[in-house]
C-alpha cells in the first residue's frame, strides 16, 4: 500500500484534525474577553501618538523650509535692515517665540523679536563645518528646551549674518481631550515638553496633588521604556501587517491608581517616505501619549462555552468518524481480504457480502465469480446481477459531511454574533473624537502654511520684479512645497504675468467683482476658496496681494492629492473633507468630488458638529447601530484662525466596530475561524476520500458487475495502490482463471471419445409361396 493512498489516511487525519480543533476551541474561545484593557483601547494610543509624531515632524520639517526659502528670497533681492527681516518673519509665520539676526564675524546682535534667543549656544566658528547650520536643541535655565533653526543672510559687500529661529517643542493642534497627556522625550528618554498634566498648584485637593504626582511619575517611566524600545529597528519593533506607520511605534501598559490602568503609545519621529530622513527626523525625539481608562475585570465570555462547543464537535466527530469506519472501511477491507482469498483458491467457503453500497455490488460479484469457478450455476448468473445497495459510499460522505456541518456552520453564520451585544470602549469612541479633530487641524493649518508661503512670496515680488525673476521665484517656492499644482501671477485684468506649473484654472476676473471675485481685481472674495461646485476634482485656490502692482496677485492652486494625504491615517477608517453643505473635497480612498455622504447618520453628525457650542463647533463622536452593523464616528469641524477658517469645511472620519479589536468582535472572530476550520477540514478530508477512495471504487464495482455478468475481455487495471487497487488486481486474477477454466473445459470436450449409435437389427429374407 502506499504511504498515503488508501483509505486509512484520510479518516485518520480527519480525526487528527478534528480533534486538534476540539482542543483549540476548548483553550481559545475562554481568552477572547481576559485583558481588562481591550486591544482596540491599546491600539488605539499607539495611533494617537503617531499622530503627534506626524504632526510634531510636520511641524518642526516646515518651519525648517519656510525659514530656509524666505532667507534664500531675501538673499535673492536687495539687502535689508535685520529688523525688517525679523519683522517681516514675524508677520507672515507666528510659528516661532522668538527671532533674532547677529553678525556672524563679529557676534553682535543686529536685530531680535520675541523671547531671548539663546545665541551664546551657537558656536558661529563652527557654521562653516559639516552640519553646522543643522537645527539643535538647547535647553534653558528654566528647564525648557529651545529648537533653534539657522539660515544665513549674504549680500554682496556686506559682512555674513545669521538668522536664527527659536521655537518650543509644543505639538501643534493635538487635541489631547480629558485625562490625556502628551511628552516629547529625546534618545536618552528625558521629557522636553509635556502637556496635559496640571502643576501641583493647579489643583485643590490633596487626592489631586496625589493623582498630579502619579502621573508625572508614571510618564517619566513610559518615556524611559519608549526610548530604549525606539532604538530598534522598525521592521524588527512593529508587528508584521498592521502597517500605516513607517517608524517604531507601539502602546504600553502601566500601573493602577484608583481603579484606572495607565496605559501609552509611543511613536518615534520617522520620515514621510521608507529610508528619507527630514530635519526632524535627525534630532531622535519620540513622542509618548498617556491616558488613564477604566478597568473591566468582568470577562466577555465564559470559558463554559469553549468546552461545550469542543465537547459537541468531539460527539459529532466521532459519530462521523465512526460512520466512515463502519460502512466505509471496515467493508472495503473485508472485500480486500475475500478478494485475495478467492485468487489464493480458497473457494470453499462463500464471500461474506456487505450490506450496502458499492462494497455489497462488489461482494455479490465476487460470491458470483467463485460459483463460477466452482462450476456451479445461480439464479444470479442467469439473471444478471443481484440487489444492489441503496446506499452509496458517495452517500455515506454526505452523510458523514452534513453531520460536521452542523457544528460548523453554526459556529461560523449564527454563533457569538457580535453586532446585538457588541459594547465599543468609551476610550474608543474619545479617540475616534480626538483624532479626527487633530486631524481637522492639520488640514486647516496645512492651508494657511499655504496661504503664508504666498503672502511671503508676494512681498518679495515687488513693481520692479521682471517676469523672468518671478518664474524663478515660483518655482523656487513650488519645488520646496508639494502642496501646489501651479503657481502664477495675475494681473488685475486677468492676465498671467508668470507661471509656474499646470495651467490656471481660475476664470477670467469678473469685470464688477462678480460672485467670485472681490473688489480691486482680487481673484476672488476670500484668501482661500473653492472655485468650483461640481467636476471630478475641486479646485481648491489662495491668493495674497503684491504691493505696487495695482491689484495684481500671486495665486496658488493647490494640489488635492496633497489634501488627501494629510487624511491619510491608520485606525480611523474612512475619513472626508467636506464644506459647509456636506459635499465630499477629499478623502483617504476612493470618491466622488462634491457627493454627499454616505449614509444619513454621517450627515446627521455632520450637521449636529457644525452648531457652535458656545463660542465655536466643537468635534463630537457617535456610535451607532444600523443594518451594516455597528460604526464608530466622528466629526470635527475648521476651529481656529488664519485664512482657512472662511472655509468652513469639516472633517468626517467612520469605520466599522468589527474591525476593532473589543472582545466581542474577538470572540465572534474566533467562532467564525472555528467554523471555517472544521468546514475546511471535512472538505479536506472527504474530498480527499471521494477522490482516491469511492470515486475509483464505484468503477471497480462496475467492472466487477460486468466480470461476474460474463465481460471476459475486459482488463482490469488498478487506479492507485491501495485497498481499491488490489481489489482491482484479485478480480483480474479472477478473471484469467475463468478464461482458464473455460479454456480447460473446452479442451475437455474435444479430448473425450465420440459416442457409437447403436445399430438396428437384420431383417429377414422373405419367404416364397
Amino acid at each position: 500500500m502506499s504511504l498515503l493512498g488508501g483509505i486509512r489516511p484520510p479518516i485518520a487525519i480527519l480525526s487528527a484534525l478534528l480533534l486538534s480543533l476540539a482542543g483549540i476551541t476548548a483553550l481559545g474561545f475562554g481568552r477572547a474577553g481576559e485583558e481588562s484593557v481591550p486591544k482596540a483601547v491599546m491600539t488605539s494610543q499607539q495611533h494617537f501618538a503617531e499622530d503627534g509624531a506626524v504632526a510634531m515632524r510636520a511641524s518642526i520639517d516646515e518651519s525648517a523650509a519656510d525659514l530656509a526659502r524666505t532667507a534664500g528670497l531675501f538673499n535673492a533681492g536687495d539687502p535689508a535692515q535685520p529688523d525688517a527681516v525679523v519683522d517681516k518673519i514675524g508677520s507672515v509665520y507666528q510659528k516661532w517665540v522668538g527671532t533674532a539676526v547677529v553678525e556672524i564675524s563679529s557676534g553682535k546682535m543686529l536685530a531680535a523679536r520675541g523671547e531671548n534667543v539663546p545665541v551664546t549656544a551657537i558656536d558661529t566658528s563652527k557654521l562653516s563645518e559639516k552640519d553646522g547650520l543643522s537645527p539643535r536643541m538647547v535647553r534653558l535655565a528654566n528647564g525648557e528646551t529651545r529648537l533653534l533653526s539657522l539660515q544665513l543672510l549674504s549680500w554682496e559687500g556686506q559682512p555674513q549674518q545669521l538668522l536664527i529661529a527659536s521655537s518650543s517643542l509644543r505639538f501643534p493642534g493635538i487635541s489631547l481631550g480629558k485625562f490625556r497627556s502628551i511628552a516629547v522625550i529625546d534618545s536618552t528618554g528625558r521629557i522636553l515638553s509635556s502637556d496635559g498634566i496640571p502643576e501641583s498648584e493647579q489643583v485643590l485637593t490633596e487626592d489631586q496633588r496625589t493623582g498630579v504626582e502619579r502621573s508625572k511619575k508614571q510618564l517619566k517611566a513610559f518615556a524611559k521604556v519608549a526610548a530604549k524600545r525606539a532604538e530598534e529597528h522598525p521592521l524588527k519593533a512593529n508587528v508584521p501587517g498592521e502597517g500605516g506607520y513607517l517608524g517604531v511605534s507601539g502602546s504600553l501598559r502601566g500601573g493602577t491608581f484608583q481603579g484606572d490602568r495607565a496605559i501609552a503609545g509611543y511613536a518615534a519621529l520617522t520620515g514621510p517616505e521608507p529610508g528619507k530622513g527630514t530635519v526632524a527626523t535627525s534630532l531622535g525625539l519620540t513622542v509618548v501619549a498617556m491616558v488613564d481608562v477604566a478597568e473591566d475585570p468582568t470577562r466577555v465570555t465564559d470559558p463554559l462555552f469553549g468546552l461545550l462547543a469542543a465537547g459537541a464537535l468531539l460527539l459529532i466527530g466521532a459519530l462521523a468518524v465512526g460512520v466512515l469506519l463502519g460502512t466505509v472501511q471496515r467493508p472495503l477491507l473485508r472485500l480486500f481480504l475475500e478478494s485475495r482469498r478467492l485468487t489464493r483458491g480458497d473457494l470453499t467457503r462463500p464471500v461474506r457480502v456487505p450490506r450496502h453500497g458499492e462494497a455489497a455490488r462488489i461482494g455479490q460479484a465476487l460470491e458470483r465469480l467463485r460459483r463460477q469457478l466452482l462450476g456451479e450455476r445461480s439464479e444470479a448468473d442467469t439473471a444478471g446481477a443481484g440487489r444492489r445497495g441503496r446506499i452509496g459510499a458517495r452517500a455515506l460522505l454526505v452523510v458523514c459531511g452534513v453531520l460536521l456541518l452542523v457544528w460548523s456552520g453554526p459556529m461560523l453564520l449564527l454563533v457569538n454574533r457580535a453586532d446585538a451585544t457588541a459594547v465599543v470602549p468609551e476610550q474608543v469612541t474619545n479617540d475616534q473624537r480626538e483624532r479626527t479633530d487633530t486631524l481637522s487641524d492639520r488640514v486647516r493649518r496645512s492651508l494657511n502654511e499655504g496661504h503664508a508661503d504666498l503672502v511671503s512670496v508676494a512681498g518679495l515680488l515687488g513693481a520692479r520684479t521682471s517676469p523672468e525673476d518671478m518664474t524663478k521665484v515660483l518655482d523656487r517656492t513650488r519645488n520646496e512645497h508639494g502642496r501646489y499644482r501651479s503657481l502664477y501671477v495675475r494681473a488685475a485684468d486677468g492676465t498671467i504675468l508668470a507661471r509656474s506649473g499646470e495651467s490656471p484654472r481660475l476664470p477670467d476676473a469678473p469685470k464688477d467683482g462678480g460672485k467670485d471675485g472681490g473688489k480691486d481685481g482680487r481673484p476672488f472674495a476670500d484668501d482661500i476658496a473653492v472655485l468650483n461646485d461640481s467636476g471630478t476634482e475641486p479646485v481648491i485656490a489662495s491668493y495674497a496681494e503684491l504691493s505696487g502692482r495695482d491689484g495684481s496677485t500671486v495665486v496658488g492652486e493647490f494640489r488635492i492629492d496633497f489634501i488627501n494625504s494629510l487624511l491619510k491615517r491608520p485606525g480611523l477608517g474612512e475619513i472626508r473633507v467636506v464644506d459647509a453643505e456636506r459635499r465630499v473635497l477629499g478623502g483617504n480612498s476612493g470618491y466622488l468630488a462634491f457627493e454627499g455622504l454616505p449614509s444619513a447618520r454621517l450627515d446627521e453628525l455632520a450637521a449636529g458638529t457644525g452648531q457652535k457650542t458656545g463660542m465655536s463647533a466643537r468635534a463630537g463622536a457617535v456610535v451607532y447601530r444600523d443594518g451594516s452593523g455597528v460604526q464608530v464616528a466622528g466629526a470635527a469641524p475648521f476651529v481656529g484662525g488664519g485664512a482657512a477658517k472662511s472655509l468652513n469645511w469639516m472633517v468626517v472620519s467612520w469605520q466599522p466596530a468589527a474591525g476593532l479589536a473589543i472582545p466581542e468582535y474577538s470572540l465572534q472572530n474566533r467562532t467564525v475561524l472555528a467554523g471555517l476550520l472544521g468546514i475546511t477540514a471535512a472538505a479536506a478530508c472527504l474530498g480527499w476520500l471521494h477522490i482516491v477512495v469511492v470515486r475509483p471504487l464505484r468503477e471497480v464495482a462496475k467492472q466487477a458487475e460486468s466480470l461476474a455478468g460474463g465481460d471476459r475481455r475486459t482488463v482490469l487495471y488498478p487506479r492507485h495502490h491501495d485497498e481499491v487497487g488490489a481489489i482491482a488486481r484479485s478480480l483480474e486474477l479472477l478473471r484469467q482463471q475463468v478464461l482458464e477454466q473455460r479454456k480447460r473445459d473446452g479442451a475437455a470436450a474435444t479430448a473425450a471419445p465420440a459416442p457409437v449409435p447403436p445399430q438396428a437389427p437384420a431383417q429377414a429374407p422373405a419367404g416364397r409361396n
